[in-house]
């Protein structure tokens, strides 16, 4: 069955509007993973992919680590993204977390060729071989999926 994946950064996890997460970043500070703020409504979020999971469908998360972080620092980040999903989406169970290095092809954790991305990056999205989308497709997609558009 195929596999709907999201990436983090970006897409589910607003990283970039917290203050000074570059200079974090860079300073192996995890903290911008941890104070991110969710960019969509995540109970709806939630109960759509809880749907489309009893659908049949399986649910990923491929995110990379820090550019550049070390790898005790990438362990760091690994950690503080799945505290972040299990607390901003703790009633779903993912049935594949992908943390992985920078830079790491997004298409390597795909497990059918029908596989949907949803990704902020567009080379990430070009290069993915099922479908990707925007973030701001997520919600028409997985309504379309349950037949609800």
């Amino acid at each position: 069955m195929r596999t709907i994946w999201w990436d983090m950064d970006g897409t589910i996890a607003n990283l970039y509007a917290v203050e000074n997460w570059l200079p974090m970043l860079r300073a192996e500070d995890t903290t911008p993973y941890v104070e991110a703020e969710v960019m969509w409504n995540m109970s709806q979020l939630a109960r759509l992919m809880n749907q489309v999971q009893k659908l049949g469908y399986k649910l990923g998360i491929i995110s990379w680590t820090s550019k550049g972080g070390s790898d005790l620092y990438n362990i760091a980040v690994d950690t503080a993204k799945r505290e972040w999903l299990d607390t901003h989406l703790a009633s779903v169970d993912f049935d594949y977390v992908y943390i992985v290095k920078y830079g790491t092809p997004k298409s390597l954790v795909m497990q059918t060729e029908d596989d949907i991305l949803f990704d902020d990056e567009e080379p990430n999205r070009d290069a993915w071989l099922g479908e990707a989308y925007e973030p701001e497709m997520m919600i028409k997609v997985l309504k379309a999926l349950l037949g609800r558009y």
